[in-house]
């Protein structure tokens, strides 16, 4: 039997949806049989995010409503076994699935994959309380800006009450060189407000940009510094002991320099 995880924010557009990819497809190359499940109901972008949106025949809502089978819905990623999908639907109808059809389909996806990781809608509504419903674990993404992480605070207190104990938190488009100018907040200043376990940090990198317009997540790309944060996040979702990478900004050519000279 699998396990279900949650990815959610609260406020949208802090790379939820790239976190899921990467996380699902970081986790397909290690071996694991992984279903990606886009509950974002009509504002789908996950298939898009993993290449996969031109095979799409049926969708999470026709499954609910007994449209199509639930294998007949999945898209299994051709250029990575192990990585699946089931779409979220276009619909305008945010609530076209009752949270006890939602916690089915869990239930039904935990049979057959080792992994079952949900891409939650932004805000509070019908479509988190249905994201949430089925899940084992959830993680909290966020990036250091002020609203963002008032948001993630409320997202905590609304998985908590929802008996969803420790959440963990990645934190999203870190730029330390901002940071170290006192002009972002810290990783510190943000575990101390929001008081849960940090997952992981990924930097700010246009390699996700470039990636994600490929339909390619980024995890997979070697040489990218966002790249390997997310592959150090999916094994430490695994339960192994990874450090966290160094992200201080070096400083270009003339930081190096003055290392080298000896200055600080």
């Amino acid at each position: 039997m699998g396990e279900v995880i949650v990815v959610t924010s609260g406020k949208g557009g802090v790379g939820k949806t790239t976190t899921t990819a990467n996380i699902g497809t970081g986790l397909a190359i290690q071996g694991h049989k992984v279903v990606l499940v886009d509950a974002d109901i009509g504002l789908r972008n996950l298939d898009v995010v993993l290449g996969l949106e031109n095979r799409i025949v049926y969708d999470i809502v026709d499954v609910a409503h007994g449209n199509c089978r639930l294998r007949q819905a999945i898209i299994k990623d051709k250029r990575l076994e192990g990585l699946h999908l089931l779409p979220a639907a276009q619909t305008k109808d945010k609530t076209a699935i009752t949270t006890d059809q939602m916690r089915k389909l869990c239930e039904d996806l935990k049979k057959e994959f080792e992994y079952v990781i949900i891409d939650c809608p932004a805000g509070i509504e019908q479509g988190f309380k249905n994201a949430i419903v089925g899940a084992d674990r959830s993680i909290v993404v966020t990036t250091p800006e002020v609203s963002a992480v008032r948001d993630a605070d409320r997202i905590i207190g609304l998985l908590e009450a929802a008996e969803l104990r420790d959440p963990k938190l990645v934190i999203n488009r870190l730029r330390s060189r901002m940071v170290k100018a006192g002009d972002m907040m810290s990783i510190d200043d943000m575990i101390e407000i929001l008081a849960i376990d940090l997952l992981g940090v990924v930097p700010e990198d246009d390699q996700v940009v470039i990636s994600t317009n490929k339909g390619e997540p980024v995890v997979r790309d070697e040489k990218s510094l966002s790249g390997q944060a997310y592959r150090n996040i999916t094994r430490r979702i695994k339960g192994e002991d990874v450090p966290l990478m160094n992200l201080e900004d070096n400083g270009g050519f003339f930081g190096v320099l003055r290392r080298m000279i000896g200055l600080k």
